[in-house]
């Protein structure tokens, strides 16, 4: 794999931090903001709405500037971001900081996904968006635990203060081994509206729903896995960043798993890897009444969450080839993140408003399981036009 693709990774490792820490971080910003535990798992619902919004209104504002150009600009608002994160004196005021600081996620992933795929033969297309995502599981397996430590013995915003650090590290990779492009955008002469007729084509629209329902289920359950975990599994605080770490080395195991298995069979990928994600949640409350078979099922999640993560990312490029590609591949990020807002929602308004914590798994299972109906519905729909589709974008 080119050095710049490794230059990729390191930029989703810092944007991955961010998304990912304050899930460690829960009980500490709830007791200092003085908010219950399901507001402050809104923090990660709306930073998640944040990528969502910014994805297609980013890419396409940036569409005839160079993908390096874009990527650098967007690591510096995320670096900025955390800075305004750290310093928040209340709720309200990290929630706005936690929402600028997400602009930046979907549209540094989506542009990324582009350069990847050009940055290798086709074959190893769904290889290299997994090398990229692989910043995303480093992140969990050692920024996640990490910044929980931290939050622990320091305070939660010192945990916002490494993560800017890592920001300008990022940024400092990011401008020496990502190749300046030949030429701007290669697409970015085509009119906006041509951009925008991807949205039109059915199967675009069912990759992106298969995305947003198939990964919801996954943070109905992660987003509150440090109350799960010291409240029905019975682990202290400190207990929780060791599994944590366990969770992240699953997300490297499910990362690489889902690559191979989508460059050898794409859709066969997409519904063995959604298929699987539903049963390990399905399993989520007795595998939680014993440490052991807490760390069991923290493991096995991180696998079948991030399995699916290339699988659908591939999907949906392959399914956008043309001049709304950039657009398409930001918008299945913020797909992603739609999915873990709706996750986090809905997971707390289970707690709040429903069964409770140990009801978390038939939930999230349930969720996951429409994202995989969907999938069955777009191979259904291949099948009537199984003409290939080319979604390799000009090399940078």
């Amino acid at each position: 794999m080119p050095i710049a693709l490794l230059a990729l990774t390191a930029g989703a490792f810092g944007i991955g931090t961010t998304e990912f820490v304050i899930m460690g971080l829960l009980l500490q910003v709830s007791a200092d903001l003085h908010v219950s535990i399901a507001a402050a798992g809104l923090l990660i619902s709306g930073y998640a709405l944040g990528v969502a919004v910014g994805a297609p209104l980013l890419t396409i504002a940036t569409r005839r500037i160079s993908r390096k150009t874009v990527l650098l600009a967007l690591m510096a608002i995320f670096t900025l971001g955390n800075i305004a994160c750290a310093l928040a004196p209340s709720y309200e005021t990290l929630m706005a900081a936690r929402v600028i600081t997400s602009l930046a996620h979907g549209t540094f992933f989506g542009v990324g996904s582009v350069v990847a795929t050009g940055l290798v033969a086709p074959e190893k297309r769904a290889s290299a968006i997994a090398v990229m995502f692989t910043g995303l599981t480093a992140a969990t397996m050692l920024g996640v635990p990490a910044g929980a430590w931290l939050g622990l013995h320091f305070g939660w915003r010192s945990t916002f203060w490494a993560v800017a650090l890592i920001g300008v590290l990022a940024l400092a990779v990011l401008a020496l081994f990502v190749p300046r492009d030949r030429s701007a955008n290669s697409l970015a002469s085509a009119p906006l509206r041509e951009e925008l007729a991807v949205l039109a084509r059915p199967q675009v629209l069912l990759g992106l729903g298969m995305t947003v329902l198939g990964y919801a289920g996954v943070f109905v359950v992660f987003t509150y896995i440090q109350p799960l975990l010291t409240r029905i599994t019975g682990l202290s605080e400190a207990a929780v960043s060791p599994l944590l770490l366990l969770f992240g080395g699953g997300l490297a195991v499910g990362n690489i798993l889902g690559g191979k298995l989508a460059d050898r069979a794409l859709m066969p990928a997409v519904l063995g890897t959604l298929a699987a994600l539903a049963a390990v949640l399905a399993v989520m409350q007795p595998a939680l009444q014993a440490g052991a078979t807490a760390a069991l099922f923290v493991g096995a999640l991180g696998i079948s969450a991030f399995a699916t993560v290339a699988p659908l990312q591939l999907r949906v490029l392959e399914k956008a080839a043309g001049a709304g590609q950039n657009l398409a591949s930001s918008l299945n990020i913020a797909a992603f993140n739609l999915g873990n807002a709706l996750g986090a929602w809905v997971g707390g308004t289970v707690i709040d408003r429903g069964p409770g914590l140990g009801a978390l798994g038939w939930v999230a299972a349930l969720l996951t399981l429409v994202g995989l109906a969907i999938a069955v519905w777009g191979r259904a729909l291949d099948r009537r036009d199984p003409a290939p589709v080319d979604c390799a974008p000009a090399r940078t």
